[in-house]
This record gives structure tokens, C-alpha cells and sequence, in this order.
């Protein structure tokens, strides 16, 4: 009950700020493009007068989408990068290889995306981080029509749950040391890591893979850059180890970091 309840102030709240753009989009004449909210309007838009109203997306769509936004804009960006900074607080000789990679690559100018196509160091670090504390630990689809998968034929209306983390933690398929941290798995990139299987998957894979896949990925690139050149950090004595899965896979008490200006 507690849920449906939140839910309910959730969806009213975005209906709310659906309908400010709408009236504003009504008084001004056109469409805003300064958010992803105003560009999703924007294009529903011109997607049902080219095709009808019955292609568009009704205002529920609308909202879950809005709610994907937040989940996957922020939500699993923020524990990536908690997860990371935890595993290389504890790590120090990763986080000096990465750290030295920033400021060759930079040196003391901004980055840009170009140089953080480049951190190939801190790339493999955030694949590993992925590989053991993805954000999703599972993904659930739907079958819509019978298939075959191996041996098995499936039935429509079949939901498939893929198991995320019990695949990334799987010792046959990562070897021995599965549960230690070891970017150098990623030296030469995923399909060399997985040997060409479908091992990896923090995004999902395929034509269902995370829209904002790359750009997650872009995002903590650039908070660690900007975090590795001015600060050194490790962990504090007060950390409790509490991985909780509540919608994304967590630390339930936050990571206590302590910094030290460089």
C-alpha cells in the first residue's frame, strides 16, 4: 500500500510538470529543447502528426519514461561511480595508474570527449567495477512469440529473467579469481575478456540494450577525470561492506571515502 501510495504522488507530480510544459508550449508556440522532458514532448509531438495520434506515446508513457530518466540518468550513473571510487580507494595502485593516464592525457586543460575516449586505463577499471557490482543484477523480458533457446522451445507470454550478476560472477566463465577486482581482464576489450560469449552484459545487449549505455559511461569517465586530478582518497575505518539491491544494486550505508587535496 505504502507503494502504490508513492507511486501515486510520483505520477502526479510528473503529470503536473508534463502539463507546465504543455502550457507552455501552448503560450510560446513551440516546443522547448532544453531537457530531456521538452525533447521527448517535442518529438511525440511531430511522431503523431506525421503518423497519427495512435502512434504517439499516451501521458502514462510519458511518465514511465520520465521515471527511466531518473533511474538510469542518475541513479545507476551515481552508484557506478560510488562502487568505483570504493573499489579504488582500496586499490591504490589502480587509482595511481589512473590518475597518472588523466593527467597525461589532459594534463591541466579540461577534459573534453576526445581524451576520455582515450582513458583506456580508467575504462577497463569501470568495466571491472561493472562486471562485479552491476547497476541491474537482473534484466526481465518477455517472450512474444514461441522460440527456441537451445534445447528449449518457449513459449509466448514466458518471462525470462537473465541473472546479471550470477553470469558476471560465474567462476566457469571468468576462471578462479572471478571474485577479485582485475581490470586487466578488459586490457584488450569486452569481446577478448568474454572470448566472444555473452558473459558481459551491465547494459543488457542486443536491440533491448540501455539507450544511455554510452553516455553513462562518458559521465563517470569524466567525474572520475575531474575527481583523480584533484583529489587522492581511501577508505575510512567507519565503511560497512552492505551491497542492497533496491531497484539498482547499491551500498546501503553510502561509501565513506577519506579525501586528501593533491
Amino acid at each position: 500500500m505504502r507503494l502504490k501510495e508513492i507511486n501515486g504522488q510520483l505520477c502526479s507530480l510528473l503529470r503536473g510538470i508534463i502539463k507546465q510544459r504543455e502550457i507552455r508550449t501552448m503560450e510560446t508556440g513551440h516546443f522547448a529543447d532544453d531537457d530531456l522532458l521538452s525533447v521527448l514532448l517535442k518529438s511525440n509531438h511531430k511522431q503523431m502528426q506525421e503518423n497519427g495520434s495512435k502512434f504517439g506515446m499516451s501521458i502514462d508513457e510519458v511518465i514511465e519514461e520520465c521515471k527511466a530518466f531518473y533511474f538510469a540518468g542518475q541513479e545507476s550513473t551515481s552508484n557506478l561511480l560510488s562502487w568505483a571510487m570504493l573499489i579504488l580507494s582500496i586499490h591504490q595502485t589502480w587509482q595511481t595508474r589512473a590518475r597518472e593516464e588523466v593527467f597525461q592525457v589532459f594534463g591541466d586543460d579540461a577534459p573534453n570527449f576526445d581524451g576520455l575516449n582515450r582513458l583506456k586505463i580508467v575504462t577497463m577499471i569501470l568495466y571491472e567495477v561493472l562486471r562485479l557490482y552491476p547497476p541491474g543484477i537482473i534484466f526481465n523480458r518477455i517472450i512474444y512469440k514461441e522460440t527456441k533457446l537451445g534445447k528449449f522451445t518457449l513459449p509466448p507470454e514466458v518471462h525470462l529473467i537473465l541473472p546479471v550478476i550470477l553470469i558476471h560472477h560465474d567462476q566457469q566463465l571468468w576462471g578462479e579469481d572471478v571474485k577479485e577486482f582485475k581490470p586487466e581482464r578488459f586490457s584488450r576489450g569486452v569481446a577478448k575478456a568474454t572470448n566472444n560469449q555473452l558473459s558481459f552484459f551491465p547494459f543488457s545487449s542486443g536491440p533491448r540494450i540501455c539507450i544511455g549505455n554510452n553516455f553513462a559511461l562518458m559521465e563517470a569517465k569524466l567525474a572520475l577525470a575531474v575527481i583523480l586530478r584533484r583529489f587522492s582518497f581511501e577508505l575510512s575505518p567507519s565503511y560497512t561492506h552492505k551491497p542492497s539491491f533496491v531497484v539498482t544494486l547499491q551500498p546501503q550505508d553510502g561509501v565513506h571515502l577519506m579525501f586528501r587535496k593533491i
